[in-house]
């Protein structure tokens, strides 16, 4: 009751642009992303004044999100496909390349040059495919 309570809050959060919230492709548990701590001390005081919720948060592996796109279809499915522990869904179902670092990020947009990046999901010059 109290997971889908919190999966609630959090979709309504995300909606308003509190946080960001991802759902990784290959089933592990959802990620919260926030811009820094203060945000995070903003959305934990929410979800306890508003929805009587007291959590607490672990560190996930991965430091960075960027939204995806890719001009080609194909180039864009394999690099879905080759990640699948790197591959999350915002709440709107737009696929997030999930990177470790900056040093993954940029080794990974170096090796996969079809794929655009981007860290403000509204800044998309194409359609992403998807």
């Amino acid at each position: 009751m109290r997971a889908k309570k919190l999966k609630e809050a959090l979709s309504q959060l995300a909606e308003e642009g509190v946080a960001q919230v991802f759902r990784p492709n290959d089933g592990s548990p959802a990620m919260v992303g926030v811009v820094g701590p203060l945000q995070l001390d903003v959305l934990r005081a929410r979800l306890a004044a508003e929805y009587g919720l007291e959590v607490d948060w672990s560190q996930s592996e991965f430091a960075l999100a960027r939204w995806i796109a890719a001009d080609d279809r194909k180039v864009f499915d394999e690099f879905v496909r080759s990640r699948p522990s790197s591959i999350a869904e915002d709440f709107d179902g737009a696929l997030v390349f999930m990177a470790r670092n900056a040093f993954d990020l940029e080794y990974t947009g170096e090796h996969n040059r079809g794929i655009t990046f981007t860290d403000v999901k509204d800044i998309h010059k194409r359609k992403p495919v998807g």
